[in-house]
């Protein structure tokens, strides 16, 4: 389980932390030596010699400081191409790898998805990280599971709705103000939608598969229109404007509900929600230690975050707690027993 108070987006889930390389300079420059300016980044190739085997299935160019995609058009059964923390700006010649199943192209410099067509059998595509503005050239990938587009530049949700195959789409970390044109992704599970500009929770009744849903970092101030999301099992919408919990009476799937960092003042309409485990509260503006016994009738609680609300000051706050809910395994971020 993620930890309490991240942002995903990921919940979904960030990525791997960037390698940097460590240079050690003398502090006194040599009156021996002029000085230079810095020199252009020189940019790695790959050669004929890392695509020897043209019967690979898999090929690694991560950290290789490419400027260009090419010399792969010999490969004969490549699945899976990794080109990760590159300088690409780019996509390009990519055209005859008909077999990729899953494309990485995570923290490039690339502005359009472009010259994707012939991947019909493509299954995952990573563009995350990079200076997308406009979701399009997807029209061929219409077996695509997983599409990554998180910390781009994207303000509009579009072009997306013929991929019928779609599971998990994340979108975190853009510029999208409103929820719209998921028509058609009717087997999607996983959303990702944190960190954006969006101010109202709407047009999810086409999602009916949906298990995963992150708002976190928007803008939202009501939980609404999520009765059609009967499957729903988590929901995270930290980092809002909520003030109440509300309309969540048809999603008894949920085992876990995070509302950290809102201005709600009251727990109550979660005592249907009989499956949650994990429910996450802190840095709310809850007061009354009857809003805990709210959460008597929710036995299979894991994990409660309580600490940063007004509550939590009570110096025995910890003992109240684990007295009402005696089956907690974890309260905030230590251990029951």
């Amino acid at each position: 389980m993620a930890e309490n108070g991240s942002s995903d987006v990921t919940t979904v889930p960030d990525g791997p932390d960037k390698v940097r390389k460590s240079v050690s300079v003398d502090a006194t420059p040599s009156v021996d030596e002029p000085e230079t300016d810095a020199e252009p980044v020189v940019g790695d190739e790959i050669t004929a010699e890392d695509v020897e085997d043209v019967n690979c299935l898999e090929l690694d160019f991560n950290h290789r400081r490419l400027k260009t995609i090419k010399n792969l058009e010999n490969l004969k059964c490549i699945e899976r191409l990794y080109l990760r923390w590159n300088l690409l700006k780019k996509i390009e010649n990519v055209s005859t790898l008909t077999t990729l199943r899953e494309l990485e192209l995570y923290d490039n410099q690339i502005t359009v998805i472009e010259n994707l067509d012939c991947l019909v059998n493509l299954e995952v595509l990573d563009l995350s990280f990079n200076r997308i503005t406009h979701i399009g050239g997807l029209e061929n990938l219409t077996n695509l599971e997983k599409l990554f587009l998180c910390d781009n530049k994207i303000q509009k949700i579009e072009n997306i709705n013929h991929l019928k195959k779609l599971q998990y789409l994340e979108l975190g970390d853009n510029k999208l103000r409103t929820i719209e044109n998921l028509e058609g992704l009717t087997n999607l599970t996983s959303l990702f939608l944190g960190k954006n500009k969006i101010t109202k929770i709407q047009n999810l009744e086409c999602l009916p598969q949906l298990e995963v849903f992150s708002l976190q970092s928007n803008r939202i101030t009501k939980l609404e229109n999520l009765e059609k999301l009967t499957k729903l099992e988590q929901l995270y919408v930290s980092e809002n404007g909520l003030k109440e919990i509300e309309g969540l009476e048809n999603n008894t799937e949920l085992t876990t509900l995070d509302l950290s960092l809102n201005k709600i003042s009251q727990i109550k309409n979660v005592d249907h929600l009989t499956k949650l485990e994990e429910f996450w509260m802190n840095d709310n503006e809850i007061t009354d230690w009857a809003c805990v016994e709210k959460l008597t009738a929710n036995k299979q609680l894991v994990t409660v975050y309580l600490e940063r609300n007004p509550l939590s000051k009570d110096g025995a706050y910890r003992r109240k707690v684990m007295l009402t809910l005696p089956w907690l395994q974890q309260l905030d971020a230590t251990m029951c027993r």
